[in-house]
């Protein structure tokens, strides 16, 4: 094998592809535009889908590129010798050109001339077929007429070597692995395998099959090649390492740790593992802030996962000793020494970089400690509790106090073996939201119509042209806080920004209102919501994160890409809704509300009962073969009359005037909206109802998915499912049958359980009709029986009032430590002034506790086991002052 370094590997990739035709198109923002639902861009191809899917590239139909990427999915595992949050993905691809010949031949040529891989160690695997798609002989024979021996080709399934969406482009992939010498761990040992002989090189994906809704496959009319190899794995593992923190990416930043922590690095297991948390974090959060996009901490989307690795980097810096410098330094030395040459933009924004970095790491130092001192109480209070879980007020109340992320909160718990009740902190998030919401935010003040903006001129208006433009240059028109007008707005002040011209869409119409950035030569605003206000004017709600904004001064202001992605697909895919429910059931839907935002959408319609499964699915499945049909969103303007004759629907609640929008999705959709939306419905992607519900008299809710979240959705049920196969010890195909058998197995054993436990209690309770007492001519029987349950003690009870015939009975149990006590009374016994209900409540303090019930019957539960005794005795008085 051939050593190389970092600059040198990245250009040999894309020299290697150069001369074969390729055009090297560079790299994109890390920041995904939103296209995929996702807030980054996770894989090389990514940013190429539109061209995988047929869309022409203007460079042609052989491309390659060396892509940042950011996955935070697995950042648990970062820490280990071969995970990352930010790593670069060396991709090469045609788009309906060469196919499996030129590929597998060119990936040998790589392997073995530019890496310098021989022959007997090299081993590719292959799709192995199955009941949808052919074994990859073809693939197979020219894998091994490249070069590969026969007797290194291996057939994988699917779950291997297959790629593909829910359904759209898809085909079989070919794994290339590198082959220890070392003996087979066993009879079935291959690539995939986990005991390390085999180490994969890189992959190829052969994109021929299309998938349909009815999970059929037929040949592309355009077959692509996607191949992707990362570039820190197959760094290290050239240059003798499967520790990607050894190669000269990250080899200076960990000798710097070492020189100022004192700690050698693989010294310590904990340790190393803080250096490599510490180098890795570091490291993406220089690169998304120095990304194009100038991603900024938050606590919303991408904002916040930046947000998360800063402070779970300064968190491991403090256990090694390091200090705010220390990590300024390790950023220094990536934009300065690292990564200067391959990445220019890093050093165009060098101070802005440091200078964001050194605030973010400030705002956490200063809760930082004090909140350690009082998570360590939580954990001691827990601990003495003998509770193995920290409750979800008390992570919530380390957050919105300290400022320490959930994820955080459950890394420390996992440290000290606890876990942490996450959707208790979801339901304590929620709770102070509403109670925001309660007490009505800063927005809606505005939106509802507040005089703050009265001493303007007139004059002072703002146009929206957001349609074409996510971001624009205007000048700041007007600044406010919730009571004043301002001239400026400092640093953590919150306000309102209006300028004249804005690519924000405020919230009208059912479309929640975007969000983003607002730059000035003097500071930054992050607006977190945008909304209509009095007099023709936006407001762009917010925070100043950094500096001041000054009235007069120029702006840019910038638009989330992906929050309005995602908001455009479920507006677009609302419309296909309500024509489909027409469709399906009639004429009479009309809409009655809707609401779209970047995470779903929620239709209110005009239905008189519940929609059926059948329903439901004629509907889904109708706005997704509209989506699939890749219709043109078209915008017109014209007056309403034309608007009327072109059969365009109006939508709930608008008003419009003389000249109007017109949207028309072919001649499916055609609706009256000043919303903005996808360029074609098959940006849309996916589209899944979710829930369908009554919300008043007559009329029905929709709530549904689009995009990428239609994925997450079906990836967290898969999830589910394939742990439910697992904790059934069962396959997919016979979980139903394991259910069903088990179902009867447990009603069985209930009923078994119960039978056993009404013996039990009446072998403890044993013969105690002797017991029974008479109080003014009474029978009353009063006992105790141990670890008897409230089921068990009415059971008994029961039994005993028909064997006394007429009377009192009284039962008491010490159950782990708690008390159950039960008492019943006959027809006659009511009749001559007992009380069940009110026996109880005489006798219940005695034991800790407290109760009461009807006449005939009551229980209560106690806290003090020692009482039983005195609670027994203190019956028969009771009993002696309700009686005639």
């Amino acid at each position: 094998m051939r050593q190389f370094t970092s600059d040198e590997l990245r250009k040999a990739w894309k020299q290697f592809y150069i001369e074969r035709g390729h055009v090297d198109v560079g790299a994109v923002s890390l920041v995904s535009d939103g296209s995929t639902g996702v807030l980054f861009n996770v894989a090389g191809m990514q940013p190429l889908m539109p061209y995988l899917l047929g869309k022409k590239h203007p460079l042609g139909t052989r491309l390659c590129n060396v892509q940042g990427c950011v996955r935070t999915n697995d950042i648990d595992s970062v820490g280990d010798r071969s995970h990352g949050t930010f790593f670069e993905m060396m991709g090469s691809w045609s788009l309906g050109d060469y196919f499996k010949k030129e590929r597998c031949q060119w990936s040998y040529e790589l392997l073995t001339e530019v890496f310098g891989f021989d022959t007997d160690h090299l081993a590719a695997t292959v799709f192995e077929g199955d009941e949808n798609a052919p074994r990859d002989e073809e693939g197979a024979q020219y894998r091994i007429a490249s070069g590969f021996k026969k007797e290194n080709i291996y057939y994988l399934p699917a779950e291997d070597n297959w790629w593909g969406l829910e359904y759209g482009p898809c085909g079989p992939d070919s794994e290339m692995f590198y082959i220890e010498d070392r003996p087979d761990c066993g009879p079935d040992c291959g690539p995939g395998c986990s005991c390390g002989k085999y180490t994969e090189l890189g992959n190829d994906v052969f994109m021929q099959y299309e998938k349909h809704h009815d999970g059929t496959l037929t040949p592309l009319s355009q077959k692509n090649v996607d191949t992707g190899w990362g570039l820190e794995r197959i760094l290290a593992f050239l240059n003798g390492s499967r520790d990607v923190y050894k190669i000269d990416l990250y080899a200076p930043i960990i000798a710097y740790i070492e020189t100022v922590s004192g700690v050698k690095y693989e010294s310590d297991e904990k340790l190393t593992k803080s250096m490599r948390i510490l180098a890795d974090h570091i490291r993406t959060s220089v690169m998304l802030i120095g990304d194009e996009a100038k991603l900024l901490p938050s606590n919303v989307g991408a904002g916040y996962v930046l947000r998360r690795l800063i402070r779970r980097a300064v968190r491991h810096s403090r256990i090694l000793g390091l200090k705010t410098e220390d990590l300024l330094k390790i950023a220094r030395m990536y934009i300065e020494d690292i990564y200067g040459e391959s990445y220019p933009l890093l050093v165009k924004n060098k101070d802005f970089i440091l200078t964001e970095l050194k605030k973010e790491i400030g705002r956490f130092e200063s809760t930082l400690e004090n909140g350690m001192k009082e998570f360590r109480k939580i954990l001691d209070l827990k601990r003495e509790e003998k509770l193995g879980s920290i409750d979800g007020k008390s992570a919530f109340y380390l957050y919105d106090t300290f400022g320490f992320p959930i994820e955080l909160t459950v890394e420390l718990a996992e440290e000290e073996g606890l876990t942490v009740d996450e959707e208790g902190f979801a339901k304590a998030m929620e709770e102070q939201k509403q109670k925001a919401r309660d007490n009505q935010n800063f927005s809606a003040k505005l939106s509802a119509g507040s005089d703050v903006f009265e001493g303007l001129s007139a004059d002072i208006t703002s146009e929206f042209v957001g349609y074409d433009n996510l971001t624009f240059e205007s000048t700041i028109a007007a600044l406010a806080s919730d009571t004043e007008l301002k001239d400026a707005l400092g640093a953590e002040e919150v306000g309102t920004i209006i300028v004249a011209k804005t690519p924000f869409y405020a919230t009208m119409g059912g479309q929640k209102g975007d969000i983003g950035v607002i730059t000035t030569t003097g500071g930054i605003f992050e607006v977190q919501e945008t909304v209509k206000l009095p007099g023709d004017r936006i407001g762009h709600v917010g925070k100043v994160v950094s500096g001041s904004i000054k009235v007069g001064e120029t702006a840019n202001l910038s638009v989330d890409v992906c929050n309005r992605s995602n908001t455009c697909k479920n507006h677009s895919a609302t419309h296909l809704l309500q024509k489909a429910l027409q469709l399906v059931l009639g004429d009479h839907v009309e809409q009655q509300g809707s609401y779209q935002d970047s995470t779903r959408t929620r239709f209110d319609f005009s239905h008189s009962q519940a929609l059926t499964a059948e329903e439901l699915s004629k509907v889904e499945q109708l706005v997704n073969e509209k989506i699939a049909e890749s219709i043109a969103v078209v915008t017109e303007e014209m007056d309403i009359e034309a608007a009327k004759n072109k059969g365009a629907m109006a939508l709930f609640g608008e008003k419009y005037g003389d000249t109007v929008r017109v949207v028309s999705m072919g001649d499916f959709s055609v609706e009256l909206c000043g919303g903005t939306h996808v360029k074609n419905t098959g940006d849309i992607a996916f589209f899944k109802i979710l829930s369908e519900s009554g919300v008043a008299a007559g009329v029905r809710r929709i709530e549904a998915l689009t995009g990428a979240n239609v994925m997450a959705y079906y990836k967290a049920m898969e999830e589910n499912f394939v742990k439910a196969v697992n904790a059934a010890k069962a396959t997919p195909a016979t979980l139903l049958d394991k259910i069903t058998g088990m179902q009867a197995e447990i009603k069985a054993l209930s009923s078994e359980n119960e039978s056993l436990k009404s013996k039990a209690a009446k072998e403890a309770l044993g013969d105690v009709m002797d017991s029974v007492v008479e109080v003014k001519g009474m029978k009353l029987l009063a006992t105790s029986v141990d670890g008897v349950d409230m089921n068990g003690l009415r059971d008994l009870g029961d039994q005993l009032k028909e064997k006394l015939g007429e009377g009192v009975v009284v039962l008491l149990s010490n159950q782990d430590g708690k008390v159950n006590m039960v008492a019943m009374a006959t027809d006659g016994a009511v009749k001559a002034g007992a009380h069940a209900g009110n026996l109880i409540k005489g006798i219940a303090a005695l034991v800790g506790g407290g109760g009461g019930g009807r006449p005939n019957m009551a229980q209560a539960g106690g806290k003090n086991p020692a009482g039983i005794k005195d609670a027994i005795a203190e019956t028969v008085k009771v009993l002696e002052g309700q009686l005639n």
